[in-house]
This record gives C-alpha cells, sequence and structure tokens, in this order.
C-alpha cells in the first residue's frame, strides 16, 4: 500500500477542516466579505464545471450501457443544477433574502452524495438492479424532475421555508448523513483504486472529501465570513479536480467509451485490459504481431494467475503486478525467431538457449519503461524452479518471487492444456497430474495446493478463460470495424 494514497485524502478532509476551525477560533481573522457579485461568480463556476462533468459522463454512461456510470452524471447532475439555484438566488441580486440558497446550498451535496455512494454499490444489490430498469430514462426523468423544482423554489422562494435544511436539528441530521456516505464511497473507491489505479477513481475520492468538508462548512459557519466562503471553493475544487481525472483517464485510453467501461466493469478481460498503460499495450500488440499463440497464452495465464492470486489473498496491488506483468510475461519472445517458437521436433542446445533467454530479453525491455519491481520478477523468473534448476538465475525454494511462483503454475497449466503446432493438447486431469507432482521440484507446494482448490471450486476452470478470450476477440473486431455493440451482456 502506498503511503500517499491514503495520506493525500485524509490531507484533503484535515486541512480545510483545521483551518476553517482555525479561523472560527479567531475571530479577528474570520472577518465578514459581503460580496454578492463575487458568491454569484464562484456559485457560477461550480455549476457550470458540475454540468460539463455531467455532460461529459452522461454521454459515456450512455454508450457503455453501465448504469453506474449513469449514477455518476446524476451526481454531477444534482449539484451544477441544485448550485445553480443557490447562485441565482444570491441575496438581493435577482430576488430577496430567503431561505432558498441556503436550503439550494445544502441540497447540492445532500444529492451529490446520494448519487456518488449508489455508484459506489455493488452491481447485485437490490437497489441497483431495480434502478438498472431505469437506466435509459433515469437521467432525463431526473433533469427535468430537478429543473423543475428549481423554477418552482426560484419563483416561490418563500416555500423553502417548509424544508429547513439550514435549521437545526435537521442541518446537522444532513451532515452526518452526508459523512457517512461520503466515507463510504470513499472507502470503495478507494478499494478499487488499490487494484485498477484509475485516475477517475482517485478524483472521486478528492470530491468527496471536499463535498464532506464543505457540507460541515455549512452547517457551521456563519453567513459571509471569510470561513464560511471557503466551502464554495472546496466545492469549486472538487469540480477541477473532477475535471482533471476526466482528462487524464481519457489520456491513458483515448475513446469515452474504454474510458468508463473499465471503471465499473465486472467482466474479467476488461478489469485486465482496463487498467493496461500505454506501454503495456504497445508491447502487447507487438507480442500479437510476432505471434498469435503468445498473444492468447498471455491472457489466459493472466487470468488463471489472477484465479490463483485471489485464492492465496494477494492485496489489492500484488493482483495489479500480477495482471500487469503476467500479460506481457513472455514479451521477450519477440526476440525469438517464429521457426523455433513453433519448431515441431526437439530443439537443438542452441535453439534452447535462445529461447531460455527471453525472461532477460523480456525483463531488459520493461524495466526501462517504468515497470515496479514485482511486475519485472514475474516477467524474469516464471520459469524459475522450485528446486533451483530452472532459468535464467537458478534461483531456488523461496529466492523465486511468490508472484512469479504463481505465475509459474498458471504458465504451465496453460502450455499443457492448449494445443500447439508439434503436439495436441493435454486434458485437465492429465495437465493436473503433472504439475500435482512437480510440488516441491518444479512448483511451490503452497501455491499447488491453492491451484487444486482453485480447480476444485471450479471444475471448468479450464474452459473459462477461452470463452472470454473469444468474446474479448469478438468485441475488438466490432470496435475495429467501428460496429456499434448490442446489449448482449457485455457490460
Amino acid at each position: 500500500m502506498r503511503n500517499r494514497d491514503v495520506v493525500g485524502p485524509i490531507l484533503a478532509v484535515a486541512v480545510p477542516f483545521i483551518l476553517f476551525e482555525l479561523l472560527r477560533a479567531h475571530p479577528s481573522w474570520d472577518v465578514s466579505l459581503v460580496a454578492l457579485k463575487g458568491h454569484f461568480y464562484v456559485v457560477s463556476s461550480v455549476a457550470m464545471l458540475s454540468m460539463m462533468v455531467a455532460i461529459a459522463v452522461g454521454i459515456a454512461g450512455h454508450r457503455v450501457r453501465n448504469i453506474k456510470v449513469s449514477f455518476l452524471a446524476l451526481a454531477f447532475i444534482s449539484l451544477g443544477e441544485t448550485f445553480t439555484v443557490h447562485g441565482l438566488s444570491t441575496p438581493n441580486l435577482m430576488i430577496h433574502a430567503s431561505h432558498l440558497p441556503a436550503v439550494a446550498a445544502q441540497a447540492s451535496t445532500l444529492l451529490a452524495t446520494f448519487w456518488l455512494w449508489l455508484s459506489s454499490m455493488s452491481s447485485d444489490s437490490a437497489l441497483i438492479v431495480k434502478l438498472s430498469g431505469l437506466r435509459g430514462r433515469l437521467i432525463p426523468i431526473w433533469l427535468v424532475l430537478i429543473l423543475i423544482l428549481s423554477i418552482v423554489s426560484f419563483m416561490n422562494p418563500h416555500l423553502m421555508s417548509l424544508i429547513p435544511l439550514n435549521q437545526s436539528p435537521l442541518q446537522w441530521l444532513v451532515t452526518v448523513l452526508v459523512a457517512g456516505m461520503n466515507l463510504i464511497t470513499i472507502y470503495r473507491y478507494y478499494q478499487s483504486y488499490r487494484y485498477s489505479r484509475f485516475p477517475l477513481q482517485k478524483a472521486i475520492i478528492y470530491s468527496c472529501c471536499w463535498l464532506m468538508v464543505a457540507q460541515y462548512i455549512m452547517a457551521a459557519g456563519e453567513l459571509w465570513r471569510i470561513s464560511w466562503w471557503m466551502y464554495h471553493f472546496l466545492l469549486l475544487a472538487s469540480m477541477i479536480v473532477m475535471i482533471t481525472g476526466l482528462i487524464r483517464q481519457y489520456a491513458s485510453n483515448p475513446s469515452w467509451n474504454m474510458t468508463f467501461r473499465g471503471l465499473y466493469s465486472t467482466d474479467p478481460m476488461e478489469r485486465i485490459t482496463s487498467c493496461l498503460s500505454p506501454s503495456v499495450r504497445n508491447l502487447i500488440q507487438a507480442t500479437e504481431e510476432k505471434d498469435l499463440y503468445t498473444a492468447g497464452h498471455n491472457f489466459r495465464v493472466t487470468m488463471y494467475a489472477m484465479k490463483l492470486g485471489e485464492e492465496m489473498k494477494l492485496s489489492p496491488e500484488e493482483l495489479r503486478a500480477v495482471s500487469q506483468g503476467t500479460i506481457i510475461h513472455d514479451v521477450g519472445k519477440i526476440h525469438v525467431p517464429i521457426e523455433i517458437l513453433n519448431k515441431p521436433g526437439r530443439l537443438t542446445p542452441e535453439e534452447r538457449d535462445i529461447i531460455e533467454l527471453h525472461p532477460v530479453k523480456g525483463y531488459e525491455m520493461c524495466r526501462t519503461l517504468g515497470f515496479m519491481k514485482d511486475e519485472l520478477d514475474i516477467i524474469r523468473s516464471h520459469h524459475e524452479k522450485w528446486d533451483g534448476t530452472g532459468y535464467p538465475d537458478r534461483l531456488k525454494g523461496e529466492q523465486i518471487p511468490l508472484l512469479a511462483r504463481i505465475v509459474a503454475i498458471a504458465d504451465v497449466y496453460d502450455a499443457l492444456t492448449s494445443t500447439r503446432a508439434y503436439r495436441k493438447a493435454w486434458t485437465h486431469d492429465e495437465a493436473m497430474k503433472l504439475i500435482i507432482g512437480d510440488q516441491g521440484t518444479h512448483f511451490d507446494a503452497e501455491c499447488v495446493q491453492a491451484w487444486i482448490r482453485v480447480c476444485e471450486q471450479n471444475p471448468e476452470i479450464h474452459e473459462y478463460p477461452a470463452h472470454v478470450v473469444e468474446k474479448w476477440g469478438h468485441r475488438k473486431m466490432l470496435l475495429q470495424a467501428g460496429e456499434p455493440e448490442g446489449a448482449g451482456g457485455i457490460c
């Protein structure tokens, strides 16, 4: 776990909270600053940026057919529209002083928090399943509903006295509710971020942090004081960080569809491919151009290794390293002549030496591209053996990195159960017999026992990656041909 991944959000909450309390504790610092036009401009900026985020996310949500992306859009639609009402109702600017600005401000954080909370929930929860039936209509229905309520409240601001969101105890109840939902949302997105490292997930975490502090300042602050102004700039910062997250997410994968497709996907191939860096994608493409079998093999081994890693209770960071390292574990074979890779007969000693150089070649390629040590360990050491007879470094026992030991089993299993030009595929039982027999010599016995458990839990494990890779290949062909994807259960 990277300390800055935890420290950053903690500071995002602590720094403005402490500054707010310091200002309140020193009234001489916390002077009154009445600036009606300035308030309107700041609020308008927040509302405009919020609607920009909502439009971008809403378009993507419609295209990828994912209800949780729609929830994300609804969060910023709610913030944008209700905060617009807050700005337009600035006292004595367009209407007389009323409860409307305070009520609209509290409603904006409450509604935005609610939809962000929904976007973090499990896809199979009863509420999400029920709302999924409205997926195509949810955004327009909510947009119209909020617009009507905004117009009615603006035309009849006296009605806001019936909804005392800005008065105790209701405002503190709202504050506790906003804090609770945001903490849950932050935790859930943080758990996902540990695995995928999506910039947009990180942006949502910071946005939730500032929404939470902004709501507290609304409840505790005194109108027009400098400390009270802080919540406006926190909301502005939350929108700026969301825009930045969208840009960075898009830069890592220049397609709105693919930008959001992997964010909430439960599809295993999308989980693997959506968090790949551009350098990894380039290596995969180079591998496919060299040898189609190696490309399919890499994907299958990655899926096996992920299953095994999950069974061995690897952390999200370790699982991400397994995903990134295994998908290109054989990239060094780019330097191996195709006639050696697919030679039907026994290799000569010279040819064997060339083959056994591929982990080192791959390691040398990838260490200059910014790969972390865990990924490099997989690439270099997945052919090492427990008894020290493997290659390239003749490592023995626990000298072999754990992730490489995991990948070694997945690699051999797929190699045995795949058809090659020079032999037919082994059956699952034949491959398992060899792997079990080689525990303590070729393989780590603990990893073998975990693999046995994986296979017992899913007896058709050998068919699973083939179906997923085939489906992914069909989708890839559709996208390359420019054809739209049908619902088809893909997302």
